[in-house]
């Protein structure tokens, strides 16, 4: 285990990017191009410029480790190098910034993290959103639904997902605007035309393919996690009216793919070990396919904020990624089931993660009750549901004894609708 102590680089114990962390990511500057970095405390670590100080010639041995997998606008390549060579260059990394004498203990080899531009990490063949938190689904069921009957006969037996737009999704810090459809109220004999009254976020985590399967190959539940090369946040944009009128019977369609938001870093499975949990009971047993023993759950913790324009920050939401009902191993095992091949560069998102309590609901179609009961902000502001010149915040870190781990945040401006 790397000690803090021994990091040359100044890392505050609040940093989401500690020596325990090491995530990876694609920045630019006003003079520099698209590339990998690593983020560590304030700074971000130029992959290019490291290889070029000679710290990677222990992997020389590997033909495909070359200078073009660095200089690269997506991880994709760097990725599907495998664990065996990411996770090695990854503690190669740590070692050398706990080496006072290392090549890279210079500033040349830095950028200041505020000064950096983060973009996408990953350029997404396909998507899959999840719908895998007990407590959301039953909520929705209740609000759309048969509070009595919130959940479907099929939820408990399979982690239920769609098949979801990959060309819409987005980095961080880029703006949306509201998106427009077709809706109809209960009151109206006919839909409309019009922008969404109903504008929401969605507070998921996703997770991003590592390793691709042929197809017709079915992923078991033991094996799944090798799969997947790291974690990021993931906003799951809602327009709940044109979802409610649209969703029958085929599910999500134009109330969801207008835009998806994920953070710029991904965190990897390695650095996220040491926050294994369980996970929620499953009282209905499970088809041999989706058994998951051991501690498959992470101790993610998660918040949501809203910022009114010229305003203050505002936390709605405390979550947990432990609270997942289905988890990752579960997911991708179903989801290859039926021999449904994985590529590098999936981004499987796990669906609204919300908890048993008003506050670590994770959408505001849950906390205001579709809107009947409106949350007031710290601002005094009102919210039933997002208005224009909103900025929707989400951040996600882990804390264990002296570790944390945390992804930063993704952040996203509503403007009008165009």
């Amino acid at each position: 285990m790397i000690e803090p102590k021994n990091c040359w680089i100044e890392v505050s114990k609040d940093s989401d990017f500690s020596i325990y962390n090491i995530p990876f990511g694609i920045f630019s500057t006003p003079t520099k191009s698209k590339r990998i970095g690593i983020a560590i405390g304030s700074q971000v670590l130029d992959l290019e410029a490291a290889y070029q100080s000679g710290i990677f010639d222990c992997f020389m041995d590997e033909k495909a480790f070359i200078v073009s997998i660095f200089r690269n606008s997506y991880l994709n390549n760097f990725i599907s190098l495998g664990k065996k060579i990411t996770s090695k260059l990854r503690i190669k990394i740590q070692e050398e910034l706990c080496d006072p004498d290392s090549k890279i203990n210079h500033p040349k080899f830095f950028e200041a993290l505020n000064d950096v531009q983060m973009h996408i990490p990953v350029q997404v063949g396909d998507y899959t959103d999840f719908y895998s938190s007990i407590e959301h689904a039953t909520n929705v069921g209740s609000l759309f639904r048969d509070p009595e009957n919130a959940l479907l006969p099929n939820w408990k037996h399979m982690p239920v997902a769609y098949h979801g737009r990959a060309s819409s999704i987005i980095g961080t810090e880029i703006p949306i605007h509201r998106p427009k459809g077709q809706t109809k109220a209960p009151t109206m004999d006919a839909p409309i035309f019009g922008p969404s009254k109903r504008l929401d976020f969605e507070l998921e985590m996703g997770y991003i393919i590592g390793s691709q399967t042929e197809l017709g190959y079915s992923v078991s539940s033991e094996e799944a996690e090798n799969y997947i090369f790291g974690k990021v946040i993931f906003n799951d944009w809602s327009a709940r009216d044109i979802q409610q009128w649209e969703y029958v019977p085929l599910g999500p369609f134009l109330g969801k793919n207008f835009a998806s938001s994920v953070s710029p870093w991904v965190v990897t499975m390695e650095a996220l070990e040491p926050f294994r949990t369980s996970g929620p009971n499953q009282d209905t047993a499970v088809l041999p396919h989706l058994k998951a023993v051991g501690l498959r759950n992470y101790d993610i913790a998660l918040e949501v904020s809203i910022q009114p324009q010229d305003s203050v920050e505002s936390i709605i939401c405390n979550s947990n990624f432990k609270f997942m009902y289905w988890n990752m191993a579960q997911q991708i095992a179903h989801h290859t089931s039926n021999g449904c091949n994985l590529n590098v560069g999936d981004l499987f998102a796990s669906g609204t993660i919300s908890g048993s309590t008003q506050e670590s609901y994770g959408s505001l179609l849950e906390i205001s009750k579709a809107g009947k009961t409106p949350h007031e902000l710290a601002s005094g502001h009102i919210r039933s549901f997002i208005e224009d010149y909103d900025t929707i915040r989400m951040r996600a870190y882990c804390i264990k004894g002296g570790l944390r781990v945390g992804f930063g945040s993704v952040s996203t401006q509503i403007l009008p609708v165009l």
